[in-house]
């Protein structure tokens, strides 16, 4: 074939390249699609057979001479096709593109393969099948032009899994039919909108016989949409589909799968592994994209030094940032830092097919000269800004944002456009309040200009930390899902953008330098709340230059004992217990929630380390480098002394270990048995638990009774169920996690933590019993509510009961209030999910406690857990 020439070269022909040809040729531009399989939509053609494409999000407008409408995958192929045909597109097949060179207004594309016309492929079997013979041709052709669409997306570089067996044959990275498998254990690894879709499409056959299982590596499913997550939750409650949230693969064998969950490992039979983790962009091609190369020494991980080829600074097309998962910087028409060169669709950061094919139809309407064409979101966007004081037009408003705000100033303009959609922002007058302490909320606030006051202390309102423009607040929740923890108001007149919280998990997730400030900050804010004394964000600059984020798996260990260290860790979610050996065995010194910092011992007298600390479940935990500690310490004599006093009382714990190892070698042993109970009993997580001391209980259940009483008659505990050690018996009653199994499944969000840590569940509840099915201690049922009792007179004169004596628990089905209407009764008479609220609200405290006779029921903080079983060694 001999050179050719045409105004427009568009690479790829997925949704954003079709609609660029297509709007090319209505236009009547010379334009040439050139895609490198052997067909025409090759992301969409890459679906799963039968897969139901979305068209979200369905408040944008589509703006294409292409249809788009949700559909099956193959219905949405076939009116691609015909209308490529009926337009008349200039595409090549079978033409992959391998270097782009020249300048604007006469680049040069070096095409390897047999490039075939493209025509519309027979009706017949897969109505998108192959087009033509002749792909895996070496065959090097050059085609020139004056502009270059970049189209060519994200999925030819999928994220691979670097775990051992990872490349074993049975990982494979695509589902194309899910009916070509059957009696199959097949896991699904990542839980976005391609996995689900995944997983869901190997159930759809009911006559086959697999069994799926799908892995999240967190507990919120953030990637991917809600009717997905909704699908997949129901198919998990059908009994059909196994969810696996902050579950993470670890080794991969012929015919098993361990992985790392919550609680530990575990490993499983799988014969098939489907990893959809997601892709980045093909940095290298369009890095290399009209680049000059020089050649540098570089030095590898031996010392070893060569010459070697890199980009020269300034040259070719430019990155956001040098994560793997960054984008190109692009211009507001999505052009990019080599002009001439435009990108497009998910390769621009907008994974979604009518955000690429808008896209498509832009940058075309604009390379044609249409400089007054908006984006088909600026209307969309404009009534978000309208209330928001100055004159300033929708991008003007979004490079505010953008550039005020310190976790969105590595977000590209076109990300923002995608951000703000699913963000509110706000003007708020001086004084005004942005929210109350203890009120529920799991959104993140970022100030975009002006200030906010934080009111550390209710008791006297006058007391508040500023927290400038840039920065954000409310991450608190976002990370735990507790309350708010303080009232926040606007110190003067401020510009507020309010993030809900899958928006900010998503940003975290798509934008590594977004997840690094929102990180930066929170472990500031950590770590002034648990060193306090009298330390500002200022002190800590030396040591957060140089802080590092570890996951640590259940029984992993991050210090141990008789090691040489300095480090100080600091634990951010999960718990860590201490241990000792003693006479060869290990023995447990103490218990260390979320929010305890150990390590200091050895900072301190400069020592090894005296025992060993490790993961009581999967946690995460702050290091910090114990020389800039150390340095810390010494200009801050308020927190040496602090220290000093954390590390006089480990001591001490240590001295009481030694003696009893001396005298009382049976207590030794009795100790650190009780401490591994409560831990495997669900201590580990929790942060109140009910705990009964049988040496002085007397089975008088005036524990269950007085929770019944406080709660409609319905008892919120079962004295005798749970598990006992020694005398320390654990009863099925709530232990208020640190981070609630419960509500990481709640269709109506009715499970929420009150002021005091409670977790309870409000009447919003519809009875799903998603959180019952979560829990792992079995501390949740599904309870039909009793009516509320009567007054008197209704009682004595119209026999509505229960009445005055008569517990509500025992007011029969038979013997309710009913209507006679079927929807009323049926509210009525459904069950709702119940568990035990730590008597919230009820003056005095727990009921079970104050009930208890003997004193027998106690209820105990995490840093109490371990205290307890000491005194009972």
């Amino acid at each position: 074939m001999s050179e050719q020439k045409v105004r427009i070269a568009i690479v790829g022909s997925g949704p954003a390249g079709l609609s660029a040809a297509a709007r090319a040729k209505q236009l009547g531009i010379s334009h040439l699609l050139l895609e490198k399989s052997d067909h025409l939509s090759d992301t969409i053609y890459k679906y799963q057979k039968g897969k139901h494409v979305m068209a979200t999000p369905v408040q944008l407008p589509r703006r294409s001479d292409m249809n788009f409408d949700a559909g099956k995958r193959e219905a949405v192929l076939g009116i691609w096709d015909d209308q490529a045909s009926e337009y008349g597109i200039d595409a090549l097949v079978n033409a992959e593109v391998l270097s782009i060179t020249g300048q604007d207004g006469d680049f040069v594309l070096k095409v390897k393969g047999a490039a075939n016309r493209w025509q519309r492929p027979e009706k017949s079997g897969d109505p998108h099948g192959p087009n033509a013979a002749g792909a895996g041709s070496d065959q090097v052709q050059e085609i020139r032009a004056e502009k270059v669409i970049l189209a060519i997306g994200t999925q030819g570089n999928p994220n691979r899994m670097r775990v051992p067996g990872g490349d074993l044959p049975h990982v494979q990275y695509q589902l194309d039919d899910p009916n070509a498998y059957d009696n199959e254990h097949i896991t699904v690894v990542g839980a976005g909108d391609a996995g689900i879709e995944n997983a869901l499409g190997l159930l759809e056959d009911p006559k086959l016989e697999n069994v799926v299982t799908i892995l999240n590596r967190t507990a919120d499913f953030s990637r991917a949409k809600g009717p997905n997550v909704q699908a997949m939750f129901a198919a998990r409650d059908e009994g059909r589909l196994t969810v696996m949230p902050e579950t993470s693969p670890s080794l991969v064998e012929k015919g098993w799968l361990t992985v790392e969950t919550r609680d530990g490992p575990q490993r499983f039979r799988c014969d098939r592994i489907i990893a959809r983790m997601g892709s980045a962009p093909p940095r290298a091609f369009v890095e290399g994209c009209c680049a000059t190369f020089v050649e540098q020494e570089v030095t590898d991980r031996d010392g070893k030094t060569a010459l070697k080829k890199v980009i020269k600074p300034g040259t070719g097309i430019e990155f956001t940032s040098e994560a793997r998962e960054a984008y190109p910087k692009l211009s507001p028409q999505f052009e990019s830092t080599v002009p001439g060169i435009f990108v497009v669709g998910a390769l621009a950061g907008y994974p979604l097919i009518k955000h690429c094919m808008n896209q498509g139809y832009d940058v075309v309407e604009f390379i044609h000269g249409n400089t007054s064409l908006e984006p088909v979101d600026t209307p969309l966007l404009a009534e978000k800004f309208k209330s928001l004081p100055g004159r300033r037009s929708v991008d003007e408003w979004l490079e505010f944002l953008r550039s005020n705000v310190v976790i969105l100033n590595g977000v590209s303009p076109l990300q923002m456009r995608e951000f703000m959609l699913d963000s509110d922002v706000r003007f708020y007058r001086a004084g005004e309040t942005v929210f109350e302490r203890n009120e529920p909320g799991s959104s993140l606030f970022a100030i975009a200009s002006g200030s906010v006051l934080v009111e550390v202390n209710p008791k006297d309102p006058s007391i508040t930390v500023p927290i400038e423009t840039g920065s954000i607040f409310g991450e608190v929740g976002l990370i735990s899902g507790r309350p708010r923890g303080a009232t926040v108001r606007a110190a003067e007149d401020s510009i507020i953008v309010e993030v809900s919280r899958l928006s900010a998990l998503k940003l975290m997730a798509s934008v590594p330098a977004a997840k690094e400030a929102v990180t930066r900050i929170s472990v500031e804010r950590q770590l002034l709340q648990i060193f306090k004394s009298g330390l500002i964000s200022a002190d800590l600059s030396d040591v957060l230059d140089d802080y590092k984020i570890m996951r640590v798996k259940a029984g992993e260990a991050i210090i141990n004992e008789g090691d040489e260290g300095y480090d100080i860790f600091v634990i951010r979610v999960g718990s860590m217990v201490v241990e000792r050996n003693v006479g060869g065995r290990p023995v447990f010194l103490s218990y260390l929630p979320a929010g305890s910092y150990v390590g200091e011992m050895a900072l301190l007298d400069g020592g090894r380390r005296t025992a060993t600390v490790c993961a009581a479940i999967k946690s995460e935990v702050i290091r910090l480098n114990g020389e800039k500690m150390r340095a810390l310490l010494q200009r801050n004599p308020q927190l040496m002394e602090r220290f000093e006093t954390d590390m006089a009382n480990r001591q001490r714990l240590n001295s009481f270990i030694e003696a009893k190892k001396e005298s009382f070698s049976g207590a030794v042993d009795l100790y650190s048995s009780v401490a591994k109970f409560l831990v495997e009993q669900g201590i580990a997580e929790a942060t109140d638990v009910l705990l009964i001391d049988e040496k002085l209980c007397v089975g008088c259940d005036n524990c269950e009774k007085a929770c019944a009483d406080s709660h409609d008659g319905l008892s919120r505990l079962n004295r005798e169920a749970g598990k006992t050690y020694a005398h320390l018996h654990v009863p099925t009653s709530c232990r208020h996690c640190e981070h609630p199994h419960c509500m990481a499944d709640c269709p109506p969000n009715a499970i929420h933590r009150g002021p005091d840590g409670e977790v309870f569940i409000d009447d919003s509840c519809i009875g799903c019993g998603n959180c019952q099915r979560n829990c792992p201690y079995g501390v949740i049922r599904m309870e039909m509510v009793p009516p509320k009792k009567p007054n008197l007179l209704s009682w004595l004169f119209f026999g509505r009961g229960p009445g005055p004596g008569e517990p509500s628990y025992k007011w029969s089905k038979a013997n309710l209030p009913l209507t006679g209407d079927e929807k009323r009764d049926a509210e009525l008479t459904k069950k709702r999910a119940i568990k035990c609220d730590m008597c919230s609200g009820i003056p005095g405290g727990p009921a079970c406690v104050r009930a208890c006779p003997t004193g027998a029921a106690i209820r105990v903080k995490p840093e109490e857990f371990l205290t307890v079983a000491r005194l009972d060694a």
